[in-house]
């Protein structure tokens, strides 16, 4: 009777011939007797050649393994019909994108493994669609973080594996969430949550400090699959394991104290200075507050006390460069600035010439024109006597003016920053003379003295594409407006450029097309003379040699030729006597002459 009972019970606990036939294809299907007396059933699928989840999965299986196939994406609806679905394996398959849509209703999972798959990103906020997930397995994936909104849906797991991926640092809420549990009391010797992050390219800066702290005794409800972590850069640290690590918490850039104001003289060099600290090492910069390009170069380096430094050096500076400047030190934790204006000073006199320290400033008007400058200058100049201490006489108004008048001023083009003037003063005599110049439209005239007796002078420190007007006048007077020249300083250059340039082209040609007509007209010359010297030789020979023997006999037989005579036959051709043998120097006191 027991026998028979028995038969019947397991005959009621089979399942229907139907339920075995809906096995999917190209997949296993088994059954397993639960303790409680039900049935789990089990669906099996690896096939290789397998691109997408089968679609005839049994609504009543409970784990479910598909793994080693060729899926790449799961659909949204592939899981949609299994409530009871409590293991849901996938892995070494070729998933590249999982979407959140498939984990929705699987509200019976338990276990997610996914390893060995291609995951770049995971849909951290599906899970709370499955709060009994108590395992997820994400092994030999390319997830290269996991992000802070990930933590709460990560609280009740007690297995989880990242190992093997392409994280850098875990952010600290996630530390926050696997920390100490007082709700929960694992069994004696079993840990409360058993973690893997071994073989990942950790970062082991300052954003690893709560990480390597967590692991290093501050969770003894935490396993580690694989313990000895070590890190992956920089390169100072690569390979070196957690537990040898000495890291320092992230801070801010805070900018050490600065000069608000810098003043320096015209075509200097000025370095502005910016210090801060902060971990990691923050990162200098200067701009300008304008928005205008820098007219120089910045330089980093680090102090022994650990302080960043900013240098922005400024060579030759002008007045573009006055203005304010901003140095910004930044890290990932935030950034900070503080502003330093630079105040360009009046520029100082050439080596040729200096300035009188005593002597005020002329102001012109605010007439920006060209055409209204002798007048402003003739009105502001100021009657300040100059360095030689001319008397009132010497200064007047009257006919000295006009005496030590500057004439022929001219500008010549040294660089685009600097220009020469130069002049001529006849009549000046002894009497310092001044220079005024401003930029067209600027109230303040600069003023240098020059020294008795000099005509030339240098401007430097002119700012380029810039209208200046210079006057050169004797000092205390109002100049004139024959005395004054407006001139840009790049347009002085450009023009002494191309003037040099053209003087050398016309001396280059002249010298082609004369040197031709020179050798032509020289030989020509040399041609006719020699020809004239071949025609005259044989008539002077002939003279000098019937001179000759007259000389040797007696006066009285030939008629002696005259002293007129013979200085007539040498001056025809006088070179042509050295051929001849000079004569008898009886004759007379006249015919030592023609020795020469």
């Amino acid at each position: 009777m027991r026998v028979a009972l028995g038969v019947l019970w397991l005959l009621a606990l089979r399942p229907p011939p139907q339920a075995w036939s809906s096995c999917p294809p190209r997949c296993s299907c088994s059954l397993q007797v639960l303790g409680e007396g039900g049935m789990a059933r089990t669906v099996l699928c690896n096939d290789p050649d397998m691109i997408l989840p089968p679609a005839a999965v049994p609504p009543d299986t409970r784990r479910l393994r598909l793994e080693r196939t060729a899926m790449r994406r799961v659909p949204a609806a592939a899981f949609a019909a299994l409530r009871r679905l409590e293991q849901l394996w996938l892995p070494h398959n070729a998933l590249r994108r999982l979407g959140a849509r498939p984990l929705r209703g699987l509200g019976r999972l338990r276990e997610l493994r996914l390893p060995g798959n291609r995951l770049a990103a995971f849909p951290w906020a599906a899970l709370g669609d499955a709060p009994r997930l108590r395992l997820l397995d994400l092994q030999a994936n390319r997830l290269a973080a996991v992000p802070p909104g990930a933590a709460r849906f990560l609280r009740a797991l007690a297995f989880l594996d990242l190992s093997s991926n392409r994280l850098l640092r875990l952010p600290p809420a996630l530390l926050a969430a696997w920390g100490p549990r007082p709700a929960a009391h694992p069994p004696p010797g079993r840990p409360g949550l058993v973690l893997g992050l071994q073989d990942n390219p950790w970062v082991c800066d300052c954003r690893l400090h709560e990480l390597v702290h967590f692991l290093d005794g501050e969770a003894p409800h935490l396993a580690l699959i694989e313990a000895g972590l070590r890190c992956a850069g920089p390169g100072g640290l690569a390979g070196m394991a957690f537990s040898q690590l000495q890291l320092r918490r992230c801070q801010g850039p805070e900018l050490q104290p600065a000069v608000a104001s810098v003043r320096s003289p015209l075509g200097s060099t000025v370095l502005l200075r910016c210090g801060a600290t902060g971990v990691p090492e923050p990162q200098m910069s200067w701009r300008r507050v304008s928005g205008r390009p820098l007219n120089g170069t910045v330089h980093q380096q680090v102090s022994r006390d650990g302080t960043s430094w900013a240098l922005l050096g400024l060579p030759a500076v002008s007045h573009l460069d006055a203005g304010d400047y901003v140095c910004q030190a930044s890290n990932f934790l935030g950034a900070s600035e503080t502003l330093t204006s630079l105040v360009i000073a009046e520029p100082q006199a050439s080596t040729e010439h200096s300035g009188s320290p005593g002597v005020p400033r002329a102001r012109t008007g605010k007439g920006p024109g060209a055409a209204v400058y002798n007048r402003l200058v003739a009105r502001r100049a100021p009657p300040t006597p100059g360095p030689a201490g001319p008397s009132t006489e010497e200064v007047g108004p009257t006919g000295p003016q006009e005496a030590r008048t500057v004439m022929a001023l001219k500008v010549v083009g040294d660089t685009r920053q600097s220009v020469t003037l130069v002049w001529k003063a006849p009549r000046a005599g002894g009497v310092a003379l001044s220079v005024l110049y401003a930029a067209l439209g600027q109230r303040a005239m600069r003023r240098v003295a020059v020294p008795p007796g000099r005509t030339r002078v240098t401007l430097r420190g002119l700012v380029p594409e810039t209208k200046y007007v210079a006057c050169v006048c004797a000092w205390g007077l109002a100049p004139r407006k024959e005395q004054c020249v407006v001139f840009s300083p790049d347009e002085v250059a450009g023009a002494e450029a191309t003037q040099r340039l053209i003087n050398a082209v016309v001396a280059s040609v002249a010298a082609v097309i004369a040197l031709p007509l020179t050798l032509l007209v020289g030989c020509g010359a040399l041609r006719r003379r020699c020809r004239r010297g071949s025609a005259q030789a044989p008539s002077t020979y002939l003279s000098l040699d019937a001179l000759s023997l007259g000389l040797g006999e007696d006066s009285g037989a030939r008629p002696q030729p005259s002293l007129s005579e013979a200085n007539g036959l040498l001056s025809i051709r006088a070179g042509s006597s050295l051929d001849s043998a000079p004569g008898g120097a009886s004759g007379g006191g006249w015919a030592g002459e023609y020795l020469c």
